[in-house]
């Protein structure tokens, strides 16, 4: 009789890990991608600290400000997400093969981590758009 995996002692270590390792791997691929958006858009919220302080000292409201960051972060995240699902078409062909259960081009998964995206940007963008509205326009004004 033939030894297969199925009648080793550590299958089920190996399915754990089949299963495991994509999900880690997802997980800490959004967390770069959400870090990564949020240092730059903290670095372009720092450089245009002067201008937001000037519509401040006009009177721009707090959410306009708030609006405009995290629209800013949403049209990168828009590019991105465009550019990917381009890539992603692209790349079908060879993936299929090692997929199971779902087809290369499932418009739900695609749906879904299009959406998850905008969320994590949307949060991602959160904190600098709420620093940048804290920015007191005469500290703007006079940092040049």
């Amino acid at each position: 009789m033939p030894v297969t995996l199925r009648s080793t002692p550590w299958h089920w270590l190996y399915r754990l890990l089949l299963r495991m390792y994509p999900r880690r791997f997802a997980a800490v691929a959004l967390l770069l991608a959400s870090v990564g958006l949020y240092g730059v858009i903290s670095s372009l919220v720092r450089q245009r600290t002067r201008e937001i302080g000037i519509r401040l000292a006009f009177g721009a409201a707090d959410h306009s400000i708030m609006r405009l960051i995290v629209g800013q972060g949403l049209v990168l995240a828009g590019l991105g997400i465009a550019l990917g699902l381009v890539a992603a078409f692209g790349v079908t062909r060879v993936m299929g093969n090692l997929l199971f259960g779902v087809t290369a081009t499932d418009p739900i998964t695609f749906g879904v981590l299009a959406v998850l995206l905008v969320v994590v940007t949307t949060a991602a963008c959160y904190l600098p758009a709420k620093r940048a509205m804290d920015v007191d326009p005469m500290v703007a004004l006079k940092s040049d």
